[in-house]
């Protein structure tokens, strides 16, 4: 156990930490020396993380009580690390009073082990109030999502969801949303997606309804308005901008743009880096046009090393050995599930061209 493991270098550096008369330099030394044999820090990397805490008080560190909620909690030592290294705030903070009441509220909800090392190394956990933000939070959105599994759910998609007072930022874009003609149920659907999206300010909120409408001709009736409200949601006009040119510079109109974001909003949510990539495979290698990639948007979507690439060879390699006589398109190949594919394309061949296979696996891979 993590308790039993660390129990000589816990009381040689609370005894030196506490008793010892050197000075405040001196023990920051000890506290180096903590993390390098307790905690399995290099010693470059205990220096920089006894930097940021050394800016803040020393004297509630109660290094026993951390290490056995950790213990408790069932973390490893490197969970430990990464958590000490994301949070240094964790090695002062007042164990009992502060940190063990959040984490009960939080296994209480359901999270464990990975689980809340991943929350409290993404969120700003440790700077929010128990009883102003964390509970409050929770509370709303039990009543908003109604079932504390789909809570759970959402916070471990979006940990720093938790950061915000939700009953004071939410509301007012729920208000929004709703006076536009969308249902509680859409809104509430699209936010177990993308919890962010309802943190935005409301005038955020509602320039991106204004930029869907005249800039992409985005009817709100359309299935894929609140999707592309999301989107724009979270780009500033300067980061749009960058990323429609890159779609302009491979000879895209502005007509063949809107009906790509009509058709799948989320193109516009991939990376500049992204963008560019895809775009020279599918238009200078394989030689598509502007009009077909937006008519077949999600094209533009699924993973290029994963889906798109792997595939393409199969299907290059079946029409090549007159396996397949049909004309068969590679969006249709890319809309089955993976299983399908498989069936369909992998496994029957696999006993009379076992290259077949082996090339799926191998470009996969």
């Amino acid at each position: 156990m993590i308790r039993i493991s660390l129990k000589k270098h816990l009381f040689s550096f609370t005894f030196h930490l506490f008793y010892s008369t050197v000075p405040a330099s001196s023990r920051a030394n000890v506290l180096v020396d903590f993390m390098v044999n307790s905690l399995g820090f290099s010693t470059r990397e205990a220096i920089s993380t006894n930097a940021k805490v050394t800016r803040l008080r020393l004297r509630n560190y109660e290094p026993h009580l951390l290490l056995d909620l950790f213990d408790q909690m069932g973390l490893n030592k490197s969970q430990i690390k990464t958590l000490i290294s994301s949070s240094p705030e964790l090695l002062i903070c007042r164990v009992d009073e502060t940190l063990k009441p959040k984490i009960k509220v939080l296994q209480q909800l359901g999270l464990s082990g990975s689980d809340l090392v991943t929350f409290i190394r993404k969120s700003n956990f440790m700077k929010r109030g128990l009883h102003t933000i964390l509970k409050p939070s929770l509370n709303y959105l039990m009543e908003l999502l109604g079932s504390q599994d789909s809570v759970a759910k959402v916070v471990k998609r979006e940990p720093r969801l938790l950061s915000s007072n939700l009953p004071k930022v939410i509301p007012p874009n729920i208000t929004l949303l709703q006076n536009l003609g969308f249902s509680r149920m859409d809104i509430e659907t699209i936010f177990n997606r993308h919890p962010r999206f309802l943190l935005n300010n409301p005038e955020w909120l509602e320039s991106a309804v204004n930029r869907l409408e005249k800039n992409f001709h985005m009817s709100r009736e359309s299935g894929m308005f609140l999707h592309g409200i999301v989107v724009l949601g979270s780009l500033d006009e300067s980061k749009l901008q960058r990323k429609l040119g890159i779609f302009r510079s491979f000879g895209w109109s502005d007509s063949d743009i809107c009906k790509m974001v009509r058709k799948l909003p989320y193109c516009l949510a991939s990376s500049e880096t992204e963008i560019r990539i895809t775009l020279k495979f599918f238009m200078n290698e394989l030689g598509y046009e502007p009009s077909y990639l937006a008519s077949h948007a999600t094209l533009l979507k699924h993973s290029l090393e994963k889906r798109i690439r792997p595939r393409n060879e199969i299907l290059k390699f079946l029409k090549e050995n007159q396996l397949i006589t049909r004309n068969l398109s590679l969006y249709t190949v890319v809309k089955h599930t993976e299983l399908q594919f498989l069936k369909k394309y992998v496994l029957p061949f696999r006993a009379e061209m076992p290259e077949a296979y082996d090339l799926y696996m191998k470009t996969r891979s």
